[in-house]
């Protein structure tokens, strides 16, 4: 008897954590930790503000097509579903220039050029370029 089949596919589905850190683990200032997340279609990303002043927000354009955006206030958890394969960048609005971004990747980084095209201001362009070799080792490219 097949029960577990019958089951909805977000019964399977994981939620990921990721920690809005003034400081993190490497002593690299204003991050998200984990910097990249691999994430599978249905699953959640849940956001906590461990220090304050933190917020998660999607990037505009950074979101493969037909993904929804988010914008989290300050000092709230906040949690997404992906719901669409490719890479999801999001950003802390107030920190944004001083490069605290991260990426979500749910299955192949289908829209990983377009992402790679968009405009990071400040120390964001040097987090944008660890993202984006992180994401290419992952996956072979």
């Amino acid at each position: 008897m097949a029960v577990g089949l019958a089951l909805p596919f977000s019964a399977f589905a994981a939620d990921h954590e990721v920690q809005m850190l003034n400081k993190g683990s490497d002593g690299t200032p204003m991050v998200f930790e984990p910097l990249v997340v691999k994430a599978a279609p249905g699953d959640t990303v849940t956001f906590v503000p461990t220090d304050k002043s933190h917020n998660s927000a999607s990037m505009k354009d950074g979101l493969p097509d037909g993904a929804e955006m988010w914008k989290g206030k300050a000092n709230e958890k906040i949690t997404v579903t992906v719901t669409e394969e490719g890479v999801y960048m999001y950003q802390c609005t107030p920190h944004l220039g001083m490069g605290m971004i991260g990426a979500i990747v749910v299955g192949k980084p289908a829209n990983l050029e377009t992402v790679k095209a968009l405009k990071y201001p400040g120390k964001a362009k040097v987090t944008a370029e660890k993202i984006f070799a992180e994401i290419e080792t992952s996956n072979g490219s």
